[in-house]
């Protein structure tokens, strides 16, 4: 049964475009069925993390609003943090899933029980992931994982008891 959630941002959370205003400012938009998802899984009682290679004050937010315990920015390595958060945990790969969209995500994604690669990921990732979703990145991407996982871990009553 899976109990951590890994998520990637660019291109997983988001479509994976960055925008920057006049003033420099970046411009991130998440989608609202993803983060429904997310925070119903955190409610749960299930775990959730993000890891992620690039730095972000929009990302630190999301966070917080969808209740995600274990935030990673700005990391080089993601398999060796993924590696330290599951010790952290006592969990064993076969409990963590993820959802990974390029190549700094592959080692991870390798070693997880459940591997999720948006539909607009990259080939190499496609060919080492468990599955390839229909939805593309910060499309309901990451709704579609997370359904995915409840269906497959029998927690469709828990999942829909939330919102009854």
């Amino acid at each position: 049964m899976i109990e951590l959630l890994v998520f990637d941002v660019d291109g997983c959370l988001t479509n994976g475009q960055i925008t920057y205003t006049q003033k420099g400012d970046e411009i991130k938009s998440f989608d609202v069925k993803d983060g429904l998802a997310i925070s119903s899984w955190v409610l749960m009682g299930k775990k959730a993390a993000i890891i992620t290679g690039r730095n972000s004050k929009i990302v630190q937010r999301r966070a917080k609003e969808l209740g995600i315990s274990y935030l990673f920015q700005g990391v080089k390595d993601k398999l060796a943090t993924l590696e330290d958060l599951r010790k952290k945990l006592k969990l064993e790969y076969a409990q963590i899933a993820a959802v990974g969209d390029d190549l700094n995500d592959y080692r991870m994604l390798e070693v997880v029980g459940k591997s999720y690669v948006p539909a607009d990921g990259s080939r190499y990732v496609k060919d080492v992931c468990n599955s390839v979703l229909k939805n593309r990145g910060g499309n309901g991407a990451v709704r579609e994982m997370i359904e995915d996982i409840i269906i497959s871990d029998g927690l469709e009553e828990e999942f829909l008891k939330i919102w009854k």
